[in-house]
């Protein structure tokens, strides 16, 4: 599975669109639940999981101060954003990252969001302003920062958590850093799943790894037993091995958030992630 939905993912120079692809500003196209099934056999869906699951190979086994290569273009992307010559596919992308940062009327947020702000990473590989070879990075250092920024809006303005399942979710607002994050603890020759729900080695490793880091965010937050508050969560610590709960997770997250009509119904779709199907080699 993971192996055919990577290969959506460019990893070449000779991926990266020409300077005259017609670029577009995304737009909703699933408004029904009839139109999921467009969804799940479109390009968008395609390259979006093969992403996902690449840059959980990459981090596999990793600690956050992993020392990571960058690649020249993203050092280029610090400075100016976007090159000059990918000028104008701004407009596309950019949508994908003003959606990644919640809904400024109902002042909430969810995992949809965060689907964007991974969509709006998708879409720099995509054009070529970040490779493969960030994929490190791209988790460690970006996704990781958009994560604290997200977290300090959660609790500056008490955000409402967008569509969540309450005490039977994974988390009220994110979902991308536990599958990544339990990546990282692949093989790890101490921390345990049963470890995360232990207050000391929380505390201890937290910097580490992001699944920990999200635990303790989660502990900050809620008040009362974590097998209470958190009960899905709870119920991992007694899986045997991090690289089960990864590949639980995996499908949990296609099964809960991108195959829920309420999370997609907002998903937009343009030329770097299109609706059309998915197109046979």
């Amino acid at each position: 599975m993971a192996e055919g939905e990577r290969r959506s993912q460019p990893d070449s120079s000779e991926d990266i669109p020409p300077a005259t692809q017609n670029f577009i500003i995304p737009k909703k196209e699933i408004h029904t639940v009839p139109d999921m099934g467009k969804w799940k056999r479109s390009q968008a869906y395609a390259d979006y999981i093969g992403f996902i699951l690449t840059l959980n190979e990459g981090v596999k086994g990793k600690k956050l101060s992993f020392e990571y290569r960058v690649s020249e273009e993203a050092e280029n992307l610090v400075a100016t954003v976007v090159p000059t010559h990918l000028a104008a596919a701004v407009p596309e992308v950019a949508v994908y990252l003003k959606e990644s940062v919640g809904n400024s009327t109902r002042i909430d947020y969810g995992t949809g969001h965060e689907a964007a702000f991974a969509a709006f990473l998708c879409c720099l590989c995509k054009i070529g302003v970040l490779r493969v070879d960030d994929q490190i990075a791209i988790v460690f250092k970006v996704f990781n920062r958009y994560l604290e920024v997200m977290r300090k809006l959660q609790k500056t303005y008490r955000m409402e958590p967008a569509g969540s399942q309450g005490v039977w979710g994974l988390d009220d607002f994110q979902f991308l850093p536990f599958i990544w994050g339990s990546s990282q603890l692949i093989d790890h020759p101490c921390l345990e799943p049963r470890h995360f729900v232990d207050e000391k080695a929380v505390n201890e490793s937290h910097k580490d790894y992001m699944f920990l880091e999200c635990v303790l965010f989660i502990t900050e937050m809620k008040t009362g037993p974590f097998a209470e508050h958190s009960n899905q969560l709870w119920n991992i610590s007694a899986v045997p091995s991090w690289s089960k709960v990864n590949q639980g997770l995996i499908r949990m997250y296609k099964a809960e958030c991108l195959e829920k009509f309420p999370v997609i119904q907002h998903f937009k779709f343009g030329s770097l992630l299109p609706i059309h199907p998915v197109t046979s080699c």
